[in-house]
């Protein structure tokens, strides 16, 4: 095991041969990481790492004061961020839990409030916006309410375009979803994992189309090992599905290469483009404000790109691409509001 462990941390030296000792610590723990959830006999390791994924465990990788000067308030720095998109189309893309609504220990109360619905909205009419979340995609829609956003579901596997009559339209039947042939296969395991996992309390599984949500906020954490078998247990029979985590939730989603970020790139160089009529992306500059770690693949893309800026709702220092944070959603509301104000006085409304 160490000697696999060992030859797949040199192919990521390898692959990012060319870049900061930080990205290649972050890639070299990714694959750790993926070895410990994705193979059966280190369930121990598995539990640690369900552990170290949950708030109230988080260790600081650095003094909170070190830390925000690396990733300083987006409300603090909000005249250097509209500096930086000076000249171009700001493109908004958004979280939804632990973004625009709070945490909850239910996942099918995490209900928004009126106040952020009216800025979202409010947003969408003076930037093309779009909700990327790991939940269903009519989930989403049914939280949020807004026909004027883009969606993309399912960590980005479901996406569509505004219902007819936004500001900024694109062809309605726009729609993207590059992992249908394993709907069936979702649905398998979501039955299997909800008959597994019913001898676990407080255990909820939930069914987001294109992936499978275990949540395990509500879970006693001495019941975290027997959830992590009865995870196994089915995972071992579908090599085709990949497990990550995120806050307190595992994801069982397909091995196809697409996430948060490949729906990024997606939604800026087949939708956003359309709509507001650029010639290419460069004339664009996204914003992006998530909390989880799914969302670093899009805070990623961003850095890679050198385009636009990735924005960390946490209160907590964490390893993040992102450049800025805020630390909760009522700052989240509070940056967006200003942003929809200096757009209104920008446009003379």
């Amino acid at each position: 095991m160490v000697r696999f462990i060992e030859e797949n941390t040199k192919h990521v030296d390898k692959e990012t041969g060319n870049k900061s000792n930080t990205d290649v610590t972050t890639a070299t723990k990714k694959v750790l990481q993926d070895l410990i959830i994705n193979n059966g006999g280190l369930i121990n390791s598995w539990v640690d790492s369900m552990r170290a994924c949950s708030p109230t465990h988080l260790k600081s990788l650095m003094k909170q004061s070190s830390w925000l000067k690396e990733h300083p308030s987006a409300l603090e720095m909000f005249e250097e961020i509209l500096h930086a998109s000076e000249g171009k189309q700001i493109v908004m893309f958004l979280d939804y839990d632990g973004t625009l609504s709070p945490i909850v220990d239910d996942p099918d109360r995490a209900f928004m409030s009126k106040q952020m619905r009216r800025t979202v909205r409010n947003l969408a009419n003076c930037f093309p916006t779009a909700i990327v979340s790991g939940r269903c995609r009519e989930k989403v829609y049914n939280f949020v309410k807004l026909t004027e956003l883009y969606y993309a579901g399912s960590h980005g596997m479901d996406i569509k375009g505004p219902e007819q009559g936004s500001k900024y339209e694109a062809d309605k039947s726009l729609l993207c979803q590059p992992a249908t042939e394993f709907l069936p296969m979702i649905d398998e395991v979501y039955q299997r994992l909800m008959e597994k996992t019913k001898s676990t309390p407080g255990a909820n599984v939930e069914n987001n189309k294109f992936c499978v949500s275990v949540h395990f906020r509500r879970v006693d954490e001495k019941n975290w090992s027997d959830l992590a078998n009865q995870v196994r247990s089915v995972m071992k029979d579908y090599p085709k599905l990949r497990l990550t985590q995120g806050r307190k939730v595992l994801e069982i989603r397909p091995i196809i290469k697409w996430d948060k970020g490949n729906a990024l790139e997606f939604l800026l160089e087949s939708l956003v483009l359309a709509c507001v009529g650029y010639a290419n992306c460069t004339n664009v500059f996204p914003l992006y404000i998530g909390d989880d770690r799914t969302d670093e693949d899009a805070f990623k893309i961003l850095r890679e790109r050198r385009q636009g800026l990735g924005i960390l709702v946490s209160k907590s220092p964490k390893e993040t691409n992102a450049s800025y944070s805020l630390q909760e959603p009522d700052e989240v509301m509070d940056f967006l509001q200003r942003l929809v104000k200096w757009k209104q006085l920008r446009s003379g409304a």
